[in-house]
């Protein structure tokens, strides 16, 4: 009889074995590290002034006052936050009015969601990044610091945010919360029309601004 062949064993060395799960380590940290981070904010004292400034997005069209995000966020945050929404201002408009309200307020931080009109009425998007530079520039040169908010440009698909708002906020230096307003309009649930959200959609909005401004040190 032919004597039965034996299984073949395959011994691999142990230290072999523990490179290769230092090595997936390594990886997994370095990429962890490769992980984009949103810049840095100055803490908000207790007393601070958060102005928020917009149009129909910040005035809370489609909720009632109590349902609108400025408010929202300052039973979150705990600070006074100013609502500056006027519905239907176009980001000429709104770099027209910003610097009275900075003066007026002297805010701690400027929340920025402006541009929606613009992109509505197909204004060429080098004139609404300009615009959303110069207000930015506005509230730097008074020493207020700035988040921006990106609104998603109108599409027949899957709503995205308009690609300007990254490139601002990179240029800048700022954090930008660059997927809510997108994710909101996409959803039925949390829109009062197709291009509002509900009070579901704004308290969802005013949640992750509450979450980065936990993310980037500001509380």
């Amino acid at each position: 009889m032919r004597p039965r062949s034996q299984p073949v064993r395959l011994l691999i060395p142990t230290t072999s074995v523990r490179l290769g799960v230092a090595g997936i380590l390594l990886f997994l940290s370095l990429l962890a590290a490769c992980s984009p981070k949103p810049e840095s904010l100055s803490p908000l004292p207790a007393d601070a002034i958060i102005l928020a400034f917009g149009d129909s997005l910040t005035a809370g069209t489609g909720a009632n006052e109590a349902g609108a995000y400025p408010t929202q966020l300052a039973a979150l945050s705990g600070r006074q936050v100013i609502n500056a929404g006027v519905p239907g201002e176009v980001s000429s408009q709104g770099l027209a009015r910003l610097p009275g309200l900075l003066d007026e307020h002297q805010p701690h931080l400027l929340i920025l969601t402006h541009g929606g009109n613009d992109l509505l009425r197909r204004v060429d998007v080098e004139h609404t990044r300009n615009n959303l530079a110069a207000m930015i520039q506005l509230a730097q040169d008074r020493g207020t610091e700035v988040l921006l908010v990106a609104v998603p440009a109108p599409t027949l698909l899957r709503l995205r945010s308009e690609a300007i708002y990254a490139e601002v906020g990179e240029a800048f230096g700022i954090p930008v919360e660059n997927g809510a307003l997108a994710r909101i309009l996409s959803r039925d649930a949390m829109k009062s029309d197709p291009i509002h959200p509900n009070a579901d959609g704004y308290r969802y909005l005013a949640e992750h601004i509450h979450r980065l401004l936990i993310e980037t040190g500001a509380l």
